[in-house]
C-alpha cells in the first residue's frame, strides 16, 4: 500500500475556500490579505485561521454549503486522482479548510477520506469560531506521520502535494514532495515542482522522478 496526501485549498480547488465564503458578506479583500501572508509563512497559520474564521460570524451555514458546493476545482484534479488509486494509492486530503467543503468534495473528485477543520454555529448560524484536525501549522505533519503508523506505509511511500507554508510540516514525512502553484516558502524544500495549473502534470513527474 502506498499513500498520497493532498492539499486541498489552492491545490485540488482553485482558490482558498476561505476567501469564497468571505466574499458572501464583502470581505474577500481583507480575508485574503491574511490568507496570503499565512500561506508565505509570513504570520502563524493558527492565530491566522482564528482571526479570518471570526469574521464569518453570522453567516448562515445554509449558505456556507452552498458556496462550498459551488467551488471550482482544479483541472486533472480528479483525473490524477483516479489515476493514482490504480496505480495503487491510498488518497487523502489535509485541510486547513472546512469540512463542508472537503466532505462533498470527497464524493466528486474520488479520494479516499479527508481531515479538516470545523465552522462551529448555533441554530445554523456561525458563530465565528473553529475547531479540528488541522488547526496549527504543525498538523498536517503529525497526522500524516500518524497515518502512516496506522496504514503501515514507510516515508519511501508516501507521496504529498500542496502550496503553502502549513504544508511544510508533511515533507519531512514524504520521499516525494510536491509544491503545486506554490508559494516560495515550498518550492524551496520540494523535490518536484509544478508551475502549470494542471494536477495531471503531477502523474507525468511521477515517471520522471522515478
Amino acid at each position: 500500500m502506498k499513500l498520497c496526501v493532498f492539499d486541498f485549498d489552492s491545490t485540488l480547488m482553485d482558490g482558498e475556500t476561505i476567501d469564497f465564503l468571505a466574499s458572501e458578506i464583502g470581505i474577500k479583500d481583507k480575508v485574503a490579505t491574511i490568507t496570503s501572508k499565512a500561506m508565505a509563512g509570513k504570520i502563524d497559520f493558527f492565530e491566522s485561521l482564528v482571526q479570518r474564521v471570526s469574521f464569518l460570524k453570522g453567516l448562515n451555514v445554509k449558505k456556507v454549503d452552498e458556496i462550498c458546493h459551488c467551488l471550482p476545482y482544479t483541472k486533472g484534479a480528479k483525473e490524477t486522482i483516479k489515476e493514482l488509486k490504480q496505480l495503487g494509492y491510498k488518497v487523502v486530503v489535509f485541510s486547513g479548510g472546512f469540512r463542508n467543503a472537503t466532505d462533498y468534495a470527497k464524493n466528486i473528485l474520488g479520494f479516499d477520506t479527508s481531515f479538516s477543520n470545523i465552522l462551529h454555529s448555533k441554530n445554523e448560524i456561525l458563530t465565528g469560531l473553529v475547531g479540528g484536525d488541522m488547526m496549527f501549522g504543525f498538523s498536517k505533519g503529525d497526522m500524516l506521520k500518524r497515518l502512516q503508523t496506522l496504514m503501515n506505509i514507510s516515508k519511501d511511500d508516501t507521496i504529498v502535494v500542496g502550496d503553502g507554508a502549513n504544508d511544510l510540516s508533511m515533507f519531512k514525512y514524504s520521499k516525494i514532495k510536491i509544491a503545486f502553484c506554490a508559494k516560495d516558502i515550498l518550492k524551496k524544500e520540494a523535490n518536484i515542482v509544478i508551475n502549470n495549473k494542471n494536477l495531471e502534470e503531477i502523474i507525468k513527474e511521477l515517471h520522471v522522478f522515478k
